[in-house]
């Protein structure tokens, strides 16, 4: 969880004040049993309305407090959460933008997309807890079984025993979610993967008839979503209610103590009715405190992924020479195998100088290196053994962005973003003028634009897909 130290000081302030307003709500909660007591045993039981009205209101004023108290932590916790989640969505985008090829390689994007949905909001939802919730729980079962042994000590020690008997099953319940809920994540990763790779290849399946084998890998991949949702909730499921009966045990066992301990006149009226409230206080706490585990166990294993993320080795240092470049470019001696691949160098040995001014086609049959050749230049990946030169000096020397603002590079399969046309021809220079912009349209032979209602303000779908 250390990833997150830097949004919690970003946030330290209205974290705190939630935290001041959960402290002071629980104890406006655990002031209520025992005011309820005193009206018992010093008003009804004497018959003194005085008391009972002085005592009932000042059940009334706490209850107000804590009324204010629940109010404003849940302004400042919703607001801190949101902007923590926000934050964080962020750095991982700019995380993502800045990846190497290896980086790529390494998680699908499916999964990246996953992660910046389902496992932020979750973290969202951890955070938010901790000042709703999380804190609450402890404070009010604590607290609970501290006012209860000062009312009275005996009828207490069944709430040591029940407390303890469901610290033993939140412990089981730890240990047998938080395996579940990551091959859960795992299986959403899957789904978005399968999800994607139909809508990018929709045109593909359509044409090749493959409706059936697409419905049946997403209806496996859903079925085993489906199954490890059910497992990861089974846990929950079977432990929640073996909670609530010993808790019940638990306020049966006060009533039956409370009615022996009575004619003794080792317990009042007030106190039992008191235990019971401090019993179901405590039941609710419990509850919570489960699903803090619950949510806990979830966040966990979300936080690992988000953190295989924010480790994964980013684009090469811009820390280079920044210089036009001119010259010849060599490659000398050049050998490169992808990281993720096989082992196989794609490009062995490769030797080649292409002269100032010179035209080069490179030919082959598919998986001869051709658009390698293309990737090492631009250093989305760096060569294994051997040097890229330009005018004489490694590229490695070179700092990476000015490398790649000065060389063109139209790939294989073109790439259209959600925007205006303009904006996507305006990709290499911001700053493009109109008339640069029809220069461009002339030589691309896309006479088309200008028949369009909007011509370059029309809007593009991502891939171009209208």
């Amino acid at each position: 969880m250390s990833i997150y130290g830097k949004y919690f000081r970003k946030y330290k302030y209205p974290f705190l004040v939630a935290v001041l307003c959960v402290a002071l709500e629980g104890v406006c909660a655990l002031l209520g049993p025992t005011l309820m007591s005193n009206i018992i045993n010093k008003g009804i039981e004497k018959q003194m309305m005085s008391e009972v009205y002085r005592w009932g209101g000042l059940m009334l004023l706490v209850t107000l407090f804590g009324a204010f108290f629940a109010v404003t932590r849940n302004i400042f916790a919703s607001k801190t959460s949101q902007r923590m989640g926000a934050d964080l969505r962020y750095d991982l985008f700019k995380k993502i933008i800045s990846f190497s090829e290896e980086g790529s390689d390494k998680i699908e994007s499916g999964s990246l997309i996953t992660r910046m949905t389902n496992d932020t909001a979750q973290v969202i939802q951890f955070v938010n807890g901790i000042m709703r919730i999380f804190l609450k729980a402890p404070i009010t079962c604590i607290g609970s079984i501290i006012f209860a042994s000062i009312l009275n000590f005996r009828l207490s020690l069944i709430i040591y025993g029940v407390v303890a008997a469901v610290a033993v099953l939140i412990t089981i319940s730890m240990k047998l979610s938080y395996p579940r809920f990551s091959k859960l994540q795992a299986a959403r990763d899957k789904m978005n993967i399968v999800v994607q790779e139909y809508l990018i290849g929709v045109r593909v399946v359509k044409a090749f008839g493959t409706y059936k084998e697409e419905t049946e890998k997403f209806h496996d991949t859903n079925d085993s979503l489906m199954k490890r949702s059910v497992s990861s909730q089974m846990v929950i499921t079977l432990i929640s209610p073996i909670i609530n009966l010993t808790v019940g045990i638990g306020t049966v066992a006060v009533v039956y103590l409370g009615s022996i301990l009575f004619p003794m006149q080792l317990a009042e009226p007030g106190d039992i009715t008191a235990f019971i409230i401090y019993m179901a206080q405590i039941l609710s706490s419990l509850i919570m405190i489960t699903n803090v585990f619950n949510v806990f166990v979830r966040t966990k294993a979300s936080t690992a992924r988000i953190k295989e993320v924010l480790d994964s080795s980013e684009d090469f240092s811009e820390t280079g020479e920044k210089k036009k470049i001119t010259g010849d470019i060599e490659f000398r001696n050049v050998t490169f195998a992808y990281p993720a691949g096989s082992g196989v160098p794609a490009v062995r040995n490769l030797s080649l100088v292409i002269e100032h001014g010179q035209n080069l086609a490179i030919i082959g049959p598919t998986g001869s290196g051709k658009s390698t050749v293309a990737w090492l230049l631009l250093r989305f990946y760096d060569v294994d053994n051997g040097q890229i030169l330009i005018n004489g000096q490694d590229i490695r020397q070179l700092n990476v962005k000015s490398l790649r603002n000065q060389i063109a590079l139209v790939p294989q399969n073109p790439m259209l973003f959600s925007g205006t046309i303009s904006e996507n021809i305006k990709w290499g220079d911001k700053q493009a003028t109109n008339d640069s912009i029809d220069q461009v349209v002339k030589k691309a032979e896309a006479g088309f634009i200008y028949n369009m209602p909007n011509q370059y303000d029309s809007i593009l779908g991502s891939s171009g897909v209208n």
